[in-house]
């Protein structure tokens, strides 16, 4: 990982222009490669980034990030207070509660669940960037991308699209679908999904578990 605190601007080319003015930021550098400018506000998300994989020209003042897609991301630097490397190792991921991890583990044990015809390839299916929770195939054998959460909230499902995204580059899952599944999909992740093109879908855990609701029912 390089940290950088810098005076900078930074100036995006793709699939739209964009444009920071000179500001202090930081500006972080991951071991894949990804790129990442953040201020000091604002949560967690960068205020622009480019996902790995990216080739780093560094000529004096300037870098220069690009990508295969033709995608460049120019950060100029008026003044650099901090440059800081560290290595990290590997990571051990990130590590599910149990009721997250047991929904993965019943879902993938009936596969059904999310759908007619449905079955399981693998669970755990690694991209480069993490696993992704189940590959399935639906009925008509088209590759489905599962990702399983307690709470379904927007960070989960802009962590499918990473993975849909990669996923898309293997010939043999081209075109995948992704479902986003949790025991609540709030209203804002419902959203987004339906954006992306992401489906989404609400399970009952303790229906799962095959424990009877204790829910009036007419018959």
């Amino acid at each position: 990982m390089r940290l950088v605190v810098a005076r900078c601007s930074v100036d995006y080319r793709g699939r739209l222009d964009a444009h920071l003015p000179m500001a202090l930021r930081l500006i972080m550098v991951k071991a894949d490669g990804c790129v990442a400018i953040h201020a000091d506000g604002g949560a967690y998300k960068p205020l622009n980034w480019m996902n790995a994989p990216n080739t780093i020209v560094e000529d004096d003042s300037v870098w220069v990030v690009s990508n295969p897609k033709g995608e460049t991301l120019t950060i100029t630097f008026e003044d650099v207070m901090a440059d800081l490397h560290h290595e990290f190792g590997t990571d051990p991921g990130l590590v599910k509660d149990g009721v997250e991890a047991h929904l993965q583990e019943l879902l993938a044990a009936n596969p059904d669940h999310l759908g007619d015809g449905m079955v399981l390839v693998r669970r755990e299916y690694p991209t480069d960037i993490g696993p992704v929770d189940l590959l399935c195939r639906d009925a008509e054998g088209n590759p489905v991308a599962v990702e399983v959460k307690r709470r379904g909230d927007i960070d989960g499902v802009e962590q499918l699209a990473r993975y849909l995204e990669r996923l898309d580059r293997d010939p043999m899952l081209r075109g995948i679908q992704g479902m986003f599944v949790a025991q609540v999909v709030k209203p804002q992740a419902r959203t987004l999904a339906e954006a992306r093109g992401i489906s989404w879908q609400e399970v009952d855990y303790d229906e799962l578990r095959g424990i009877p609701s204790d829910e009036l029912r007419l018959f």
